[in-house]
């Protein structure tokens, strides 16, 4: 025996399950296309004052650093009596600073400077600019600055000198990996901070 009736519920039955699938996909799919993934964030970057306090007087130079930063004698492997680290530990950053008496030595002179021209190119590979100015600082010195830009170690170098007695380098590093683009802030804020110690360097020695 035949049931029309039974038949069509069934079929009612069916195509509202289809329709139901059919209805939940296009929900799905229209969420999925919509779905904008949350950008990353970065900590905000608290930068000290610029306040600044002169250097010791156990060195052959002065300058003027930031009374939020510490100054350390440079420990490395390699390192001599009158380096030094000025540590800036709110930022994880340091400036790196290496001098030498030159004693009237030309060559020493020239070996110098040309140490410091190498060790700014070996920047190269990953930099994708190295704008280099010779600049006359407040207090009448001469300075070669280097500054890198990209996803560099160092970015930004220096080297005074007054050509006879003393050749003062520095170099400003980030102890951290991240990308220089959330680090511009310091990178900036560093930046005049080497600066304000370059146009304070004066010597003892003259």
């Amino acid at each position: 025996m035949i049931y029309p009736f039974k038949n069509k519920q069934t079929q009612f039955v069916k195509l509202l399950g289809y329709a139901s699938t059919a209805l939940f996909f296009f929900l799905f799919i229209s969420c999925e296309r919509n779905y904008l993934p949350k950008p990353l964030g970065y900590n905000k970057i608290e930068l000290p004052k610029a306040e600044y306090r002169p250097s010791p007087d156990t060195l052959p130079y002065t300058f003027e650093y930031s009374k939020h930063a510490r100054l350390y004698r440079d420990t490395s492997s390699i390192n001599e009596r009158y380096w030094i680290e000025i540590n800036y530990p709110s930022l994880e950053a340091y400036i790196h600073v290496t001098y030498k008496e030159l004693h009237n030595n030309e060559k020493l002179l020239r070996e110098l400077v040309n140490d410091a021209y190498v060790l700014t190119s070996k920047h190269q590979i990953k930099a994708y600019a190295i704008n280099e100015v010779i600049s006359k600082t407040p207090k009448g010195k001469t300075a070669v600055i280097a500054e890198l830009e990209g996803d560099v170690p160092s970015q930004f170098q220096f080297t005074i000198t007054d050509s006879t007695q003393n050749f003062l380098r520095g170099a400003l590093y980030f102890k951290t990996k991240v990308n220089n683009d959330s680090l511009q802030p310091s990178i900036d804020f560093m930046k005049k901070e080497v600066m304000h110690l370059i146009n304070t360097v004066e010597w003892k020695n003259k």
